[in-house]
């Protein structure tokens, strides 16, 4: 049976106590947790919230997997930055340094992967460079990853770093405890990758957690199901064929507006698009 998570960064407006139960009483199967200002910031939370979140995702039987896309959390004027790419070292530190804390508060919550991406170039940057920062930073973070027995997983982001499928597969060459995020929008958006539902079976063995929205073919977006060109049924037919274990999380990273419709509603359509038995 697919397991299916809907992520915080779509629950915005929502206290996280709030997204939990709600998410909890509809019937999903987990929280995509996005750590963020609002959602148990891992530069501030104290063990108190963290045990609060933790009784709560417990008291509503819902599983989790940690998310580190929060756009502003170290820098409020640069998007996503600095990044494990940054050219400056002491800033390549302080991303380390907070999916480290990430990494602990994953543990806390017996998550079941933690999500992470390389952020973008910086403007004429080397990619060598950014390349030998990149393996720096991720064999440190899955050192600590196995300590805190949490699997690491990347996904591939339009406009990073890594991008695509096949620069995840030569990252993973390197680093082979490094596990997949993929995200059914971003396949096809820099480089031809097939549908979602070919690339959810070639990459399989990798998947750690997927995330799920609609979108045009080919256009990096989060819309919500029926409004772009995913075949649904397809991918959630590619999921049960292989027998993907995860979570498989909704990601409405604009729509927190329109949260508590989208919740239940999203629900319903995940539902009517499974496979019959």
């Amino acid at each position: 049976m697919l397991r299916f998570a809907y992520n915080t960064n779509g629950l915005q407006s929502h206290r996280l106590s709030d997204a939990i139960e709600l998410l909890g009483n509809v019937g999903y199967h987990g929280v995509a947790l996005t750590l963020d200002h609002m959602h148990l910031d891992p530069l501030h939370a104290t063990p108190s919230e963290v045990r609060g979140v933790s009784r709560a995702l417990g008291q509503h039987r819902l599983r989790c997997v940690v998310e580190t896309g929060a756009r502003f959390l170290l820098d409020p004027r640069r998007k996503h930055r600095p990044t494990l790419i940054d050219p400056d070292p002491l800033e390549r530190m302080r991303r380390v340094d907070l999916l480290r804390r990430s990494l602990d508060l994953a543990a806390e919550l017996q998550a079941e992967a933690l999500t992470l991406h390389t952020g973008p170039l910086a403007p004429g940057q080397d990619p060598d460079d950014a390349g030998r920062f990149l393996l720096d930073g991720l064999a440190e973070l899955l050192a600590h990853a196995s300590e805190r027995e949490v699997p690491l997983a990347l996904e591939p982001e339009p406009g990073h770093h890594v991008a695509t499928l096949a620069q995840f597969e030569a990252l993973q060459a390197q680093l082979p405890e490094l596990r997949l995020t993929l995200d059914v929008a971003h396949v096809s958006v820099e480089a031809e990758e097939g549908t979602p539902a070919e690339a959810l079976r070639r990459h399989a063995d990798s998947l750690a957690v997927v995330h799920l929205e609609d979108a045009p073919r080919g256009v990096h977006a989060h819309l919500p199901f029926g409004e772009g060109d995913l075949d649904l049924p397809a991918v959630l037919r590619a999921l049960c064929d292989v027998e993907f274990p995860g979570l498989c999380a909704v990601e409405l990273s604009r729509h927190s507006h329109a949260a508590h419709e989208l919740v239940p509603e999203t629900w319903s359509r995940l539902q009517a698009a499974l496979p019959a038995p």
